[in-house]
């Protein structure tokens, strides 16, 4: 048996940006731990509001916290980019995540339509 959210390959493709930014976080500099827990937080509640919008059955409550969850997904990017300007990054490793974090974007943004739409296109 199964989680609904373990059902979803978005959920596991966010899992994998889960290991990604935890290595990232944990490449940046004593000085900018700031950045590193912003990016483990934001990551994480990327799996946490997807976990919690797929555990929901009120379609409009299902993709609120669908599109909270791709909310930490772009907050994660703007940390990458952040982390790229400062050069705190290699390239690979921020391509890499932005690559994952689009696709995650992407995923989710279907999934909060197709939840709004069970609503009656509320």
């Amino acid at each position: 048996m199964q989680f609904d959210h373990e059902r979803l390959d978005v959920y596991h493709v966010a899992l994998g940006f889960v290991v990604v930014a935890n290595d990232i976080a944990q490449r940046l500099p004593r000085g900018r731990r700031y950045l590193a827990d912003q990016l483990q937080r934001a990551a994480t509640s990327v799996i946490l509001n997807l976990a919690e919008g797929a555990g929901e059955y009120n379609p409009s409550e299902k993709a609120r916290f669908y599109r909270m969850s791709k909310r930490s997904a772009t907050e994660c990017a703007a940390v990458l980019d952040v982390c790229k300007e400062l050069r705190l990054v290699a390239p690979e490793s921020h391509g890499g995540g932005r690559d994952l974090l689009l696709r995650i974007v992407s995923m989710l943004t279907r999934l909060a339509q197709s939840a709004q739409e069970g609503q009656g296109g509320r």
